[in-house]
């Protein structure tokens, strides 16, 4: 059967269900890390970050801020690039799910430099909070557009270096490689579903190209990426941010 990408699907997730728990969940979360980690994601992010800091003298503490951070691996592995390389970094990971972030939790206690907040990024608590980079790993995909323009503008406002974008390419070749994928790694039901939605409502580059303009976006890069990912990075310019 053919694969229509033309146009994002408006198609729920069923991880989208914040008051989700148990074994399955932490089983999605676990694997979806351990694919994301197999096929380069998090290094895509973490150079994006790195990009970033370039001009930033490594004393200065940076604050990062993880959204949509499930078990808390992309700030871990920020954690010991910080530690091998002189960096101080304060790092926050975000999410609306409770069981999500008390796992996450659980698997970074041994990282004192990492936090956690459960909260969702749509309410006043999380959009008073400064930092300097943000992160959307995998994540700006469960939005719609609109909300993607409005959440862009938060982040830019409140981040002081830059965001880094790390998302799916949808497309009919990156969606049938997933379903080889879901039975490689024996993914549950759960994660074939929401991965095959997720790529269904990723992105084209024209796309984040009109994301760019209508936020009036000055100094961005976005670039194609193995394993079908756009690295979408933006740093702060000199004009606020507009919608």
């Amino acid at each position: 059967m053919a694969i229509n990408t033309k146009y994002r699907t408006d198609e729920p997730e069923i991880m989208d269900n914040f008051n989700m728990k148990g074994e399955e969940l932490r089983d999605a979360l676990d694997k979806i890390a351990k694919i994301n980690q197999l096929l380069g994601g998090n290094q895509l992010t973490l150079q994006g970050v790195q990009s970033l800091l370039k001009p930033i003298p490594k004393e200065k503490e940076v604050t990062i801020v993880d959204i949509g951070c499930g078990n808390g691996d992309m700030l871990r592995k920020l954690a010991e690039f910080g530690k091998q390389n002189g960096y101080c970094f304060k790092l926050i990971g975000i999410d609306a799910n409770a069981y999500t972030i008390s796992h996450a939790e659980k698997l970074s206690k041994e990282y004192t430099n990492i936090s956690y907040r459960c909260e969702d990024i749509f309410e006043e608590g999380f959009q008073s909070l400064q930092y300097d980079i943000v992160l959307c790993t995998l994540t700006l995909h469960h939005f719609k557009d609109k909300e993607i323009l409005s959440l862009m503008q938060l982040f830019y406002q409140n981040a002081s270096i830059g965001i880094v974008i790390n998302d799916l390419h949808r497309s009919a070749i990156s969606y049938r490689l997933f379903q080889v994928l879901c039975f490689v790694f024996r993914l549950n039901a759960m994660s074939r579903e929401d991965g095959l939605t997720s790529i269904l409502r990723g992105f084209k580059r024209e796309e984040l190209e009109q994301f760019s303009v209508a936020l009036q976006l000055e100094n961005h890069t976005i670039k194609w990426k193995w394993a079908f990912r756009y690295q979408w990075i933006i740093r702060k310019g000199f004009n606020s941010l507009k919608v």
